[in-house]
């Protein structure tokens, strides 16, 4: 795997040297005084640049495509998968949000060293790409990752239609819930059914696209994923008015506020507009991977 990040300004190698800092640092901290063998003997074994920083086609232009940035996307690996559970990485990722070391938005995939080399030899061509293209930002030793299997185009197109016809319609089922209850007042519960439309509706487009998506319910850290694969999605939530930002927010934070925090809010102007932009992020998604099944199947031929 490559390791050099000369081709990102220097501005850029701080940010992601600092970056590696604070996910040492907080990753150490959460196992600090543990007594659980798997804990005591848990460690970090690569670090991993990822998505448009790794190949070179970010874009870092909040003043224009209205205010869309390329976030970090970084994969660590340890050396357990019981250590990539949430639990160890929340802290690294509010330190990442608020230092002012790191201005660029980061997010974190945490996989055990086991799932990753398991995954590459069924051909998850999601992980195959970043084994590809990825830049290593640390490791404890130079053992790659395993070799990948490439699935052929018939297997790559039925993994895709099969990922779109499962989990697809489950988007217009959620949007058809937000509605419903927004009809009846229950603001709470309808933004809580429009997270789940848009969690889904990424989590399809990554599917189809990579054969991956990550256990996440971060719709900020979901929507840049699938924006550094299409930027077409980009229109979809527009970030050029602080108010637009601050309602994807509020429904960012719905997966849980929404459901046992009493001081969950969110007004009735806020709700519409974020229903008809699910409905937009809807038919984007259904036409982009509409578009990609296409060209799968036309490779089968």
């Amino acid at each position: 795997m490559k390791s050099s990040l000369e081709h990102l300004p220097e501005k850029k190698q701080r940010e992601l040297g600092r970056a590696v800092e604070i996910i040492e640092e907080e990753f150490a901290d959460a196992l600090n005084g543990a007594s659980a063998d798997f804990k005591k003997r848990g460690h970090i074994k690569k670090i991993i640049l990822f998505g448009s920083y790794a190949r070179g086609t970010w874009v870092d232009e909040p003043h224009t495509m209205k205010g869309y940035r390329s976030d970090y996307d970084i994969l660590v690996i340890v050396n357990t998968a019981k250590l990539a559970d949430r639990q160890y990485w929340d802290k690294a990722e509010d330190r990442l949000l608020w230092d002012p070391g790191v201005k660029t938005p980061v997010g974190l995939i945490v996989h055990g060293l086991r799932e990753v080399n398991k995954a590459l030899k069924e051909g998850q061509y999601f992980f195959t790409d970043i084994r590809r293209d990825g830049i290593v930002l640390h490791e404890i030793d130079d053992e790659p990752l395993a070799e990948p299997k490439h699935l052929t185009a018939w297997e790559t197109f039925k993994a895709a239609t099969q990922h779109f016809e499962k989990r697809f319609s489950d988007v217009d089922d959620f949007n058809a819930a937000a509605s419903f209850l927004s009809a009846k007042g229950n603001m709470r519960l309808a933004a809580f059914q429009l997270h789940q439309a848009i969690e889904v509706a990424y989590s399809v487009f990554l599917l189809v696209h990579t054969n991956y998506s990550p256990p996440s319910h971060n719709l900020k850290f979901l929507r840049g994923l699938a924006e550094d694969i299409d930027r077409r999605l980009v229109e979809v939530w527009p970030r050029d008015q602080h108010r637009f930002a601050a309602w994807y927010n509020i429904l960012n934070e719905a997966y849980v506020k929404a459901r046992y925090s009493e001081h969950f809010e969110i007004s009735d102007e806020a709700l519409a507009w974020l229903i008809g932009r699910t409905e937009k992020l809807q038919s984007t998604v259904e036409a982009i991977c509409s578009e990609r099944l296409l060209q799968l199947e036309a490779k089968v031929r």
